[in-house]
């Protein structure tokens, strides 16, 4: 089944699933929750049976689609996938149903979707309008095909329509299913995402005609926006750095990085816990991913020249956002804050230009995605029966709920990188890697790794020991349901951790080529004045 198209498929069926959803009857909950989640264990499966044929060996895109789309301006509708860019759509159909099948729980006055689903409800938030459960999972089905396609695509026009495609379904699930000031945060989320967007779309735009070849009869041809050519253009050097400024910028602003983070814990603290699973879990990894793909092998001079700024920004991710962590008494605050320090463990890897921590940056990005996703899931869990985020309202509920307080432990220490557990293996690979070449932010950056410690245990001893306080005496523990959510991903958490070598192996050869490409060109002069040297250390 080699020419079958995969991706293509891939993409439509959550789409297709998405359109059903709207025939079904408003009042048919169940069957609108049970269509939801049998449609992405289908795309779930069917992506593993792609994956199965994946060959980490042979060329580095495979299930290789390419048809014309717009042909005027060169524009192809191409899709491909190599290891990293498989890894990450498997994390995103792994994560989905969990997702759905973590928002299915009984009706409250919202309309008939969990409180996770709708947001906090506890005093001084309003309980707002009736709210359609079929729109609900129609938008994350939705979101499934632009997060499979914005892998996928090779292509960069394509690339970037997923991109922006992106924002649709998450600014709806902010703004309408979220907390009392959703509205601010669903627009601020989309107002710092469009500028980033805007700014690559010069950057695309501007890519057209640098590719585009004399013709025989003089003039010259049409350009081309497949990632395999651009990648060989020999660009001006000042140029490529506009170029690489006008990517950077907006994947700076997905990921995010600071300065540009701080719409990430508005939207966190605002949005349902379940779709938080995948804003932070999967869609800010489109950050890093572009910058991997994108910036640095389009752009391999720039890259280098920007890459001492870019170590330094990374750096003050780390430290700033596990600083700001700790003082969070909003637990959904909080995680995002863990996210933006864990970020920037993610592009200092990218851009210490080394193979081992490039393979520790992408091997990080799937890690983040489960362990990030494990913390959000059983906070939904814990805003489900007290109705609340904050800190203060809890104490005690390893007394009253140990199953949930267990997961909460797991996810908490696969979040500060505790040996035995995946994200351990990504950070570790990442600050070795660096060390070899900035000894100085690979140090600074272990700083996180103490303050992790600190904001993580505190959480916990704070919500799960001491004393049940009375508004948590009554509490339940984990549901049948809810368990069968959280334990595939802690299972995933753990087994990652002792044997990440089978990732690794469909990831490295991708993170070779993206080195050689990037070592191919002559190092320019960096930002300091100074010649990077040329050739990644192993």
């Amino acid at each position: 089944m080699s020419d079958f198209p995969w991706l293509s498929v891939l993409i439509a069926l959550p789409l297709a699933g998405a359109v059903l959803l709207t025939v079904i009857p408003r009042e048919r909950e169940t069957l609108v929750k049970q269509f939801a989640l049998g449609v992405s264990l289908v795309v779930a499966v069917l992506t593993g049976i792609m994956a199965a044929g994946f060959d980490a060996g042979g060329p580095r895109f495979q299930f290789e689609e390419k048809y014309w789309w717009i042909r005027e301006f060169g524009i192809h509708w191409a899709l491909g996938v190599d290891g990293i860019a498989l890894t990450l759509i498997l994390l995103s159909v792994i994560l989905v149903p969990l997702v759905i099948l973590g928002s299915w729980g009984e009706a409250d006055r919202s309309g008939g979707v969990d409180v996770p689903v709708r947001g906090e409800a506890g005093p001084g938030h309003a309980e707002g309008p009736q709210r359609s459960v079929k729109a609900y999972f129609a938008l994350l089905l939705s979101l499934e095909a632009t997060m499979i396609g914005v892998f996928a695509a090779t292509d960069v026009f394509v690339f970037y329509v997923f991109f922006e495609a992106l924002l649709i379904p998450m600014y709806f699930i902010i703004g309408y299913y979220g907390g009392a000031q959703r509205s601010y945060a669903a627009v601020k989320f989309l107002l710092y995402s469009l500028l980033g967007g805007l700014l690559m779309l010069v950057a695309v735009i501007w890519l057209y005609p640098l590719s585009a070849r004399p013709v025989a009869e003089g003039g010259v041809g049409h350009g081309t926006f497949m990632f395999d050519e651009l990648s060989k253009l020999n660009i001006d050097p000042t140029t490529a750095k506009w170029l690489f400024l006008g990517f950077f910028i907006a994947f700076a602003i997905k990921a995010p990085m600071a300065p540009v983070h701080t719409w990430l814990p508005d939207a966190a603290q605002q949005s349902p816990a379940p779709a938080l699973v995948l804003l932070v879990g999967v869609l800010d990894k489109v950050g890093t991913y572009g910058m991997l793909r994108f910036c640095l092998e389009l752009f391999p001079g720039a890259a280098r020249w920007a890459t001492p700024v870019v170590i330094v920004f990374a750096v003050v991710s780390i430290i700033y956002g596990a600083i700001l962590a700790i003082g969070q008494v909003d637990m959904k605050r909080l995680i995002a804050y863990t996210s933006i320090s864990h970020f920037g463990f993610i592009v200092l890897g990218i851009f210490a230009m080394t193979s081992q921590a490039q393979s520790g940056a992408a091997l990080y990005m799937v890690n983040h995605g489960f362990s990030t996703g494990a913390l959000f899931l059983v906070v939904g869990f814990m805003i489900v029966r007290r109705r609340s985020a904050r800190i203060s309202d809890y104490g005690g509920m390893q007394k009253v709920a140990p199953v949930l307080a267990g997961t909460f432990l797991i996810a908490g220490l696969s979040s500060l990188s505790l040996p035995g557990l995946s994200p351990f293996v990504s950070e570790f690979l990442v600050i070795v890697g660096t060390f070899s070449r900035y000894q100085w932010a690979a140090i600074a950056s272990v700083i996180a790794i103490v303050l992790a410690a600190v904001y993580i245990l505190w959480m916990y001893q704070r919500t799960m020991g001491g004393p049940a306080v009375p508004a948590v005496a009554g509490l339940k523990d984990l549901s049948a349901r809810e368990k069968w959510v959280i334990a595939p991903i802690l299972a995933i958490i753990v087994a990652m951790g002792f044997f990440p070598q089978p990732v690794l192996d469909v990831i490295n050869p991708s993170v070779k080529e993206t080195m050689a490409r990037v070592d191919k060109q002559d190092p320019a002069p960096d930002i300091t004045g100074n010649v990077a040297e040329n050739g990644a250390r192993p």
